[in-house]
C-alpha cells in the first residue's frame, strides 16, 4: 500500500461537560497538529498517490472551518465533547466529503483509505482511519 502524508494545524477554545474530565470542563484552548494520510495499493499513471499540493489545500480549507473557533459557540457541536478523538472523525468526514465531490482531481480516484491525526501535545494524539 502506497501512502502520501500531508501537515497542517489549527487552534480552537472549547470545554467538556463531565466529571471525567477533570479540569478541562473549563474553558481552554488547544493547538492540534494535524496528519493526512491517503492511501491506495497502486500508483497512479504518474506514479502518485495523489497530488500533494491538492490534498494540503483541501485540508488547510477542512480546518479553516473550526480554526479559531469558540468550538461550544458552534451549533454543529452543541451538546457534544469536542474531544481529539471526535475532532479526528469530523475532519476525517469533511475530507472525504471533499474528496468524493472530486475536490483532490483525478489522482484520486484510486485512493482507498485515509487516516487522520491529531497531535495535541508531543506525548498525546488520537486519530480516525476509514475506507474510501
Amino acid at each position: 500500500m502506497f501512502s502520501v502524508n500531508v501537515r497542517d494545524h489549527f487552534m480552537i477554545a472549547h470545554s467538556f461537560k463531565g466529571e471525567t474530565f477533570g479540569p478541562a470542563q473549563r474553558m481552554h484552548g488547544a493547538t492540534y497538529v494535524v496528519d493526512l494520510e491517503l492511501r491506495r495499493p497502486e500508483l497512479d499513471a504518474d506514479n502518485v498517490v495523489v497530488d500533494i499540493a491538492l490534498a494540503t489545500e483541501v485540508l488547510r480549507a477542512v480546518l479553516a472551518e473550526i480554526n479559531f473557533r469558540n468550538l461550544d459557540e458552534e451549533p454543529v457541536f452543541a451538546g457534544r465533547n469536542t474531544t481529539t478523538e471526535f475532532l479526528a472523525k469530523v475532519i476525517f468526514d469533511r475530507l472525504a466529503a471533499r474528496i468524493a465531490k472530486g475536490e483532490l482531481g483525478p489522482n484520486a480516484d484510486g485512493l482507498e483509505h485515509m487516516r487522520v491525526c491529531l497531535h495535541e501535545s508531543h506525548v498525546a494524539w488520537a486519530a480516525y482511519e476509514g475506507k474510501l
